[in-house]
């Protein structure tokens, strides 16, 4: 076999493994994640929230700031001016550091003074923002600090309120993974509902 006949057998061999790896990977490899994907619709297409009036208002994975006496208030975050996707990340302070410590404070008397108890009462994700700082979910104990005061403001019975903080708790993952969390958005989603 000349070099030449040898050097064209190599070129056709690259160029065939070349088309069948972007058979493979460009096309087929792509197209069996969508049609996975579209089994789980929820998650594929940003586990998307809709309001009342059915338009999209959120996702239940990125959290969002409330203000007023009639929302439950989500944990605080390092994201940017807050809740912003595009500056997502902790405050990366460490947890000695005087300016963290500083704001933990203000925001711990903060917290107190809004749902009137005690600073020892209220819970560490109250004043700590989580490691993204998008983070959707609260604590139930953050979310059970805050019901009394929803309810005066709504007007609604206490057990209503707490029965919707129930039904907005997200399990931990396989039943064991991590901690129970209340989705504030789908919570104040639910609250809105009423009314």
């Amino acid at each position: 076999m000349t070099t030449m006949n040898a050097t064209m057998r190599q070129a056709w061999v690259g160029l065939r493994l070349l088309l069948l790896m972007t058979l493979i990977v460009g096309v087929v490899y792509p197209a069996a994640i969508t049609v996975v994907g579209r089994l789980v619709p929820d998650r594929t297409d940003g586990s998307l929230l809709t309001g009342p009036d059915g338009s999209v208002v959120g996702s239940r994975l990125i959290g969002q700031g409330f203000e007023g006496d009639q929302w439950f208030v989500p944990r605080p975050s390092a994201a940017g001016d807050g809740y912003d996707a595009l500056s997502s990340g902790g405050s990366n302070l460490a947890a000695d550091n005087p300016d963290l410590v500083q704001t933990v404070e203000e925001r711990k008397a903060e917290v107190a003074a809004r749902e009137g108890v005690s600073p020892d009462e209220v819970p560490a994700d109250a004043v700590t923002a989580s490691g993204s700082g998008l983070d959707p979910h609260i604590s139930p104990a953050y979310a059970e600090l805050q019901v009394a005061r929803v309810a005066k403001a709504r007007g609604l019975a206490e057990d209503q309120v707490r029965s919707l903080v129930e039904q907005s708790t997200d399990e931990p993952g396989l039943g064991f993974l991590g901690e129970p969390g209340v989705n504030v958005l789908a919570l104040n989603l639910a609250l809105e509902s009423l009314g």
